[in-house]
């Protein structure tokens, strides 16, 4: 019997899937579990916007669209950028992907040569380095670490660029740290990968929740910069498996072409759908959303440090605590799974995010509303000697 692809050695599970399995069937033997592993809040898909899914397939649109999506989209995204941030841009340079995974992939194929490597930080989402294997080339992890807010600086970005550099990638806010770069960082970072003759891909599913103050997207810093975004997780789209990407005039042909070939199109009815997401109506209920997110951050980073948990870098968007467990225990898988299995608790070990201080961490989502009862069980877990 012949073997798998060589590359699946290198594509290793992501961890939180399997947490999330367990969890489930936990749950469906009658356990009760409380949820914070998986990147997605609580909250349903807004009503305009599931209205407008169904009224799609009632006029009948579920046939293909256009492979870099509907027209009408496209121009809504592209008002989105100058309503929104102020910022001018094509509809001709937007793309819309099932998910911001297919736009990921899209945007890899489409830069990097096999051998290529493009830099990441770690800790960061762990398909990122799994995309690039997949097409050939390398994803090259960069540790970083609290004195960076966990993000990639263009002194990093200088030193670790080698001779099979070819890209950045970034994420702002991260994930699993919900850290964000400050808009003057990002321009070095720009002004180094354009130095070296790269490209720099910045990953925004999460710029929408950042909390507290406005930060400028990176689809105003130049033509060069590619964008990537979904309506997953401020627009609560998750099941609706759509994104985008935005990138210079000269790429979009290669980037069709790709997309005719890898999926054809996204979604018919989630692109119909996402028209009202971007209307006034669904942002009012995302803006309660988001501000009822805050107030879990809020509630969850001091009771997790209360209870001896580090939270060294205050999370600034994002719904995610980056937690260092230095002081309660010794590996963070294993905490993970004896929070599950003892208190009911459904966390993320750091080692789904990366090497570096991984053992150390675990990663907190707080999508649900019942953070004060996984307090109260983590308390009584870390009492009884854990």
């Amino acid at each position: 019997m012949r073997s798998e692809a060589e590359r699946l050695a290198d594509i290793e599970p992501f961890r939180v899937m399997a947490i999330l399995g367990r969890a489930r069937a936990m749950q469906a033997a009658g356990r009760d579990i409380v949820h914070l592993e998986v990147g997605e809040p609580d909250f349903a898909t807004p009503e305009p916007i599931v209205e407008a899914g169904i009224r799609a397939l009632r006029a009948g649109h579920t046939h293909y669209t256009p492979s870099l999506g509907l027209p009408a989209l496209r121009e809504a995204i592209a008002g989105y950028y100058g309503e929104r941030h102020g910022v001018a841009v094509s509809p001709a340079r937007i793309a819309v992907t099932p998910g911001a995974s297919g736009a990921l992939l899209l945007v890899m194929a489409a830069l990097f040569n096999p051998g290529e490597e493009v830099l990441l930080a770690d800790p960061g989402y762990p398909c990122n380095r799994h995309f690039a294997r997949l097409l050939e080339a390398r994803g090259v992890p960069v540790a970083v670490g609290t004195e960076t807010g966990f993000q990639l600086t263009a002194e990093l970005v200088a030193r670790h660029w080698g001779p099979a550099t070819r890209g950045v990638l970034v994420a702002n806010p991260g994930n699993p740290t919900g850290t964000v770069i400050p808009a003057a960082e990002l321009a070095a970072i720009h002004a180094v990968v354009r130095e070296k003759g790269g490209w720099l891909i910045v990953d925004e599913i999460y710029h929408e929740l950042i909390y507290g103050r406005d930060e400028p997207t990176a689809a105003g810093m130049d033509d060069d910069v590619i964008v990537v975004n979904s309506f997953s997780k401020y627009w609560l789209m998750t099941g609706w498996r759509l994104g985008w990407l935005l990138a210079p005039a000269a790429l979009m042909p290669a980037i069709d072409r790709l997309a005719q070939n890898v999926f054809l199109a996204a979604p018919t009815v989630a692109q119909h759908a996402a028209l009202a997401a971007l209307g006034r109506d669904a942002r009012a209920i995302l803006e309660v959303r988001k501000a009822e997110l805050q107030a879990r951050r809020d509630y969850l980073v001091p009771a997790l440090e209360e209870l001896g948990f580090g939270v060294p870098v205050r999370p600034q968007g994002a719904f995610y605590v980056y937690a260092d467990i230095g002081r309660l225990a010794q590996d963070g898988e294993s905490f993970a799974a004896d929070l599950l299995e003892r208190a009911g608790v459904a966390v993320t070990p750091g080692v789904d995010f990366g090497r570096h201080a991984a053992t150390r961490h675990v990663r907190f989502a707080y999508t649900t509303d019942r953070l004060a009862e996984a307090v109260a069980r983590l308390r009584d877990l870390l009492d009884s000697g854990q």
